[in-house]
């Protein structure tokens, strides 16, 4: 499935390694939603992404936007990585691909090598508070793309 800007993002109910429920009912309409798949905990460019959205985190509650970070990895290796590095958003394992497989964290021509490495693909959706698509950054090998694009983006949509 490829979703595109101004498309309606899909519904999810999920359950964050850190037992919070989130839940699309709860958050669209509410809050501006910036959920990022992301390869794997630990790896460098992952940490670097997590590590930029939580240097920003405050900031982007402050202009009521909730950060969601989604791996195939555990819900224990989350939560050691959270605990590492102080990461204060949620991080949802999603061991059976549902909600990445709903976003397309396994399209484009690497998607069937990503789903045997069990990998998904870097790409980050902000998702606006009527619940539709704002903005997607891409790029497997810069977590800049992805930090700096939510940041430009919400400033505009706070303004």
């Amino acid at each position: 499935m490829s979703l595109s800007i101004g498309d309606r993002a899909p519904d999810f109910d999920v359950v964050a390694s850190n037992g919070r429920r989130l839940s699309s009912t709860e958050l669209y309409g509410k809050k501006t939603v910036v959920i990022y798949f992301y390869p794997g905990d630990f790896t460098p460019v992952c940490t670097k992404e997590t590590c930029g959205f939580q240097d920003m985190y405050d900031d982007l509650v402050g202009k009521e936007t909730e950060v969601i970070g989604v791996s195939l990895d555990s819900d224990e290796s989350h939560r050691k990585f959270a605990k590492r590095y102080d990461v204060a958003f949620p991080l949802v394992s999603d061991e059976g691909r549902a909600l990445s497989t709903k976003f397309g964290a396994f399209d484009g021509m690497m998607g069937v090598l990503r789903g045997l490495m069990n990998k998904v693909r870097r790409v980050t959706y902000v998702i606006d508070r009527s619940g539709k698509i704002a903005g997607i950054f891409t790029g497997e090998l810069v977590a800049s793309n992805h930090t700096d694009g939510v940041r430009d983006l919400i400033a505009k949509l706070s303004a």
